[in-house]
């Protein structure tokens, strides 16, 4: 059977291009020929401008001048996402930088799978994107959604009758998080909650793709996407009391860590979080990644408010947080 899948592969982030990666791996091991829709849509390419004219407005100097560190490290970073999608993910053959374009000329398939990751979050343009609710190919095409996520409680009001017209397209809707089959009754819908697709394969296929970064090292990994001074006071903490190096891994630097990797491939994310001592995040991947290898973890808020997806995947009450959950063996379905 041929199947294509779309979600936002492109974003530079671990956990995106892991779990396209799983999904797509996943279904090749059942034997189907599988293809990942490479939907580039302006919002989503994550190219960045390190330098560029701003005008002649002191005001946007001055946030060029701020920003031109941030910018040159995702500039420098790129090239490790990229040249792990080239090796592992089966990418159409052409990129497809519009809904427009996508829909002209849809690739061939037998079903259509959207997700997972937060494809379906209205908050942030993708939400809204008909890309991302199949609006494109044959109708004869069967069409479900694995994993997807709302990543919030609810969605935007001023997108629920989007939504809503939207999931009419589907044959089947599976959701990540127990948040979202809510969401779904909400708006008219059943679902079926299912796992993150990095959970279909086994901690032993993961730590084949995991470099050795970090081994042999006793170290706290920090994956922190808000600078969270909670992190931070965990992470120090735990250094502390069980004589641990302080890691971190991601975009950003931090002046507490021993050790910043910041210019890294998704293998060492996943190196990395094998071989710690324990892990301390606010992202969904990292905690998944942390229940995968066994290793212990702390899951903290985040200030942008995208939390009921760690809470769903950890079984976590709001009032619960900080918590360290301790898993003696992989998290799998």
């Amino acid at each position: 059977m041929k199947i294509c899948t779309i979600t936002c592969q492109h974003a530079y982030n671990y956990g995106a291009r892991l779990q396209t990666y799983a999904l797509a791996h996943y279904l090749q091991l059942q034997g189907h020929e599988v293809e990942v829709i490479d939907y580039r849509p302006d919002y989503m390419r994550g190219d960045v401008q390190v330098c560029f004219w701003p005008g002649w407005s002191v005001k946007l100097w001055g946030k060029l001048l701020l920003q031109f560190p941030m910018r040159l490290r995702t500039k420098r970073r790129q090239p490790y996402f990229d040249a792990f999608s080239e090796k592992y993910i089966p990418l159409t053959k052409r990129v497809y930088w519009s809904i427009d374009e996508l829909r002209a000329d849809a690739p061939k398939a037998d079903v259509y799978i959207a997700g997972s990751d937060q494809i379906w979050n209205t908050e942030f343009r993708n939400g809204t994107d008909p890309g991302y609710y199949l609006d494109f190919g044959d109708s004869s095409v069967k069409r479900i959604s694995y994993a997807a996520s709302f990543a919030t409680e609810d969605v935007q009001p001023a997108a629920r009758e989007f939504v809503r017209s939207n999931l009419a397209r589907f044959d089947a809707i599976s959701v990540r998080e127990h948040s979202a089959l809510a969401i779904l009754e909400s708006l008219g819908y059943k679902g079926k909650e299912v796992l993150d697709p990095v959970f279909l394969l086994s901690k032993e296929e993961w730590s084949e793709m995991a470099d050795d970064t970090g081994k042999g090292e006793k170290y706290v990994l920090v994956y922190d996407f808000m600078n969270s001074p909670q992190i931070r006071k965990e992470a120090e903490r735990i250094a502390k009391e069980q004589k641990l190096k302080i890691y971190s891994i991601g975009d950003k630097r931090f002046g507490y860590c021993d050790q910043n990797v910041i210019y890294a491939q998704p293998q060492t994310f996943l190196g990395l979080i094998k071989h710690a001592t324990h892990v301390i995040s606010n992202s969904f991947h990292g905690t998944a990644f942390a229940m995968i290898f066994g290793v212990p973890y702390s899951v903290l808020e985040r200030e942008d408010g995208l939390n009921v997806r760690m809470r769903d995947l950890a079984g976590i009450h709001p009032s619960d947080l900080p918590i360290k959950i301790r898993i003696s063996k992989s998290f799998l379905p």
